[in-house]
């Protein structure tokens, strides 16, 4: 249940981690190889959007959607060096 309280407070705060994003594919201290990991599971949710509930059921649709965003943006800030976490204060 925490999990979930914590996926919903990341997504209503999103627009927070741009920044962090940001500096993280353009810093050289991310190594190529997880830069990488980052771009490929973006590019398979976005080229193979498998749904798990339909979009045509409104809200429930685009949660599943929202909830595997969310799993991959919060994978990157996992794989992310310590001082760029401390700097966004992502720890």
């Amino acid at each position: 249940m925490f999990k979930f309280f914590k996926r919903i407070k990341f997504i209503l705060t999103f627009w927070k981690f741009i920044p962090f994003l940001k500096e993280f594919f353009l810093s050289k201290e991310v190594p190529f190889r997880k830069k990488g990991i980052s771009v490929i599971l973006l590019l398979v949710y976005i080229f193979f959007p498998y749904d798990l509930i339909p979009d045509f059921l409104l809200v429930l649709g685009i949660f599943d959607d929202v909830v595997i965003a969310t799993f991959i943006l919060q994978r990157t800030i996992q794989m992310a060096p310590e001082s760029l976490k401390e700097k966004y204060r992502l720890t």
